[in-house]
């Protein structure tokens, strides 16, 4: 079902012919583990929940896959933190961002950033660069659900903190982060909108989570992770 809305989201101009080799590459990867939250997800979608409650300006931000596979989710966590939603695309076309911010807008999304940028990210020659000086360009901490590597990495270049949701722990965007979610994004979207509500009035919590919290150990866990459940299905 999730790859025939892909497909249609193609047709409606939401989501490129490339972006479904990103999402069949992605559930290469759920395979392996479990098509399941497993613990070092869950614990790096309470850490996500915690910065983002942190965070001074935080911004999620939307491509055409991430658009097309859970705009609910994204809407509620921009609304609970609460978040600005800018949408940024690397195959960037006038009709395209009305396509994507259309559809967010269709769901309820209010006041989606991204129609007029009047930013680059520095380090960038493609349009991810382009952003809005209200949203990711002066934002503090960023959600970016399917992202590209490079761009991950310029946005931690300009001292931000990133947090992924990119179910390849050996993808570059997964590496450079500073929260990396491996974990399929609607299952994602879901637990960090319940740990926002979990840790919305306790900061002593949320300040304990991120001083407790590697990117290195998250991803070491995930592959150890994997590796149990591949070693377990021949045993």
């Amino acid at each position: 079902m999730t790859r025939e809305h892909l497909v249609d989201m193609v047709s409606q101009g939401v989501v490129t012919p490339t972006g479904l080799i990103s999402h069949g590459r992605g559930e290469a990867f759920d395979y392996l583990m479990g098509e399941r939250t497993i613990g070092p997800a869950e614990e790096a979608e309470r850490a996500a929940a915690a910065m983002l409650l942190e965070a001074e300006n935080p911004v999620i931000c939307v491509n055409g896959n991430a658009a097309a596979l859970d705009p609910k989710g994204l809407i509620a966590i921009a609304e609970a933190v609460p978040a600005k939603v800018e949408v940024n695309l690397f195959h960037r076309t006038p009709e395209r961002m009305e396509a994507v911010i259309s559809l967010l807008e269709a769901e309820g999304a209010k006041g989606v950033l991204g129609r007029v940028p009047e930013e680059r990210i520095p380090g960038l020659d493609h349009d991810r660069a382009l952003c809005t000086r209200e949203g990711i360009w002066s934002s503090d901490v960023i959600l970016v659900p399917i992202e590209d590597g490079d761009r991950a990495e310029a946005l931690i270049a300009m001292g931000k903190k990133v947090i992924s949701i990119d179910i390849n722990p050996l993808s570059r965007t997964s590496r450079v982060a500073t929260v990396p979610i491996c974990d399929e994004i609607s299952r994602a979207t879901a637990n960090i909108l319940r740990f926002v509500e979990e840790l919305k009035d306790d900061r002593s919590a949320r300040l304990k989570i991120l001083d407790g919290f590697s990117n290195r150990e998250c991803l070491r866990a995930t592959v150890d992770s994997i590796c149990g459940s591949l070693k377990a299905e021949f045993e």
